[in-house]
């Protein structure tokens, strides 16, 4: 927990524009409750925004999301943002007493929930998963007018239906094929939106790959591997993956949506993915279980002084999109 305090410092030290702690309810992830540790991180950091990478919103209360959010929110001056999914692991649904059965039921009434209580101070509402609630206040409310709510999606297309629909910004885990084959998952998002009277010129879009970034392309390989085989592995096992050979990873690699490797190669591949998707952000997710904490922070640090404002300077834009 201390070395990911120490991360998101750094990371806001060198201008990164947001930083995003994920939820799990498993053994090998030491984050539970990402709220806590974004409101650690909101005392010791001034300008990055903080982010759940991902809330399990289905198995969490949208009322309790909702206030524990908003008080980072007040901690951090107004930088907090909720990413809101139904998660790629199923551990807490059994965990919190949620039957599996009503896995997309409870993540639409519960965002609808979500969204009502972000619009109004005081909500009415009625479903059939939760209990109903009658014109009840909600508190705190945020220091922003609203907090930014996006949506974390893994490529189904209801997904990019329900996003553009409700003209919410949506982030895109990109973690295996190739990333143009993704691309008409994109354009559904923005074409629902359209058909829904949305401004499609206004929504925001992530695009999220894993990431490592190191001094040499050989360095960058032989550090990240081991985790990410690890990291891998361990969850094809859960769910009948063969098991990852290094050629994969190579291809990966150089060809699907792994950024690893030298500074030139990681920005080539944010360009060539922001030529594809036109995404007003890009979000490098760390596999670090294996690599020392040390070498974590040369990569943020790399990825902030190098990667970033080259690809700014590339696209002529304010430090908004990583």
């Amino acid at each position: 927990m201390k070395e990911l305090l120490e991360e998101v410092k750094l990371a806001d030290e060198v201008g990164l524009d947001v930083f995003a702690f994920g939820e799990h309810h498993r053994p090998d992830f030491v984050i539970s409750a990402p709220e806590v540790i974004l409101g650690a991180a909101a005392a010791i950091t001034k300008n990055i925004k903080l982010s759940s990478s991902v809330t399990v919103l289905s198995s969490a209360d949208p009322v309790r999301t909702f206030q524990n959010f908003a008080t980072v929110d007040l901690l951090s001056d107004g930088r907090a943002e909720i990413m809101a999914g139904r998660g790629s692991f199923i551990e807490s649904f059994p965990l919190f007493g949620y039957d599996l059965n009503d896995y997309d039921e409870l993540f639409t009434e519960k965002l609808d929930l979500l969204v009502k209580i972000n619009q109004s101070e005081k909500v009415s509402w009625k479903g059939k998963l939760r209990a109903p609630i009658d014109n009840k206040g909600v508190y705190p409310r945020p220091l922003q007018e609203k907090l930014p709510i996006w949506l974390a999606v893994g490529g189904t297309p209801a997904s990019a239906i329900r996003a553009g629909k409700m003209n919410l910004p949506m982030t895109v885990a990109l973690l295996g094929g190739r990333a143009d084959q993704f691309v008409p998952f994109v354009n559904l998002y923005r074409e629902t939106a359209k058909n829904a009277g949305h401004d499609v010129d206004k929504l925001q879009l992530a695009i999220s790959s894993q990431f490592y970034v190191a001094d040499n392309e050989q360095r960058a390989v032989e550090e990240f591997y081991p985790s990410y085989e690890i990291l891998m592995n361990r969850v094809g096992r859960e769910r009948g993956w063969s098991p990852l050979s290094r050629p994969q990873f190579e291809y990966m690699r150089n060809d699907g949506p792994l950024m690893v490797g030298n500074e030139q190669q990681v920005i080539d591949k944010i360009l060539y993915q922001h030529e594809l998707f036109n995404n007003t952000r890009f979000l490098a997710q760390l596999v670090t279980g294996y690599i020392s904490h040390k070498n974590v922070l040369r990569a943020i640090e790399l990825y902030g002084t190098k990667v970033a404002p080259a690809v700014r300077k590339e696209l002529g834009i304010s430090p908004k999109i990583i």
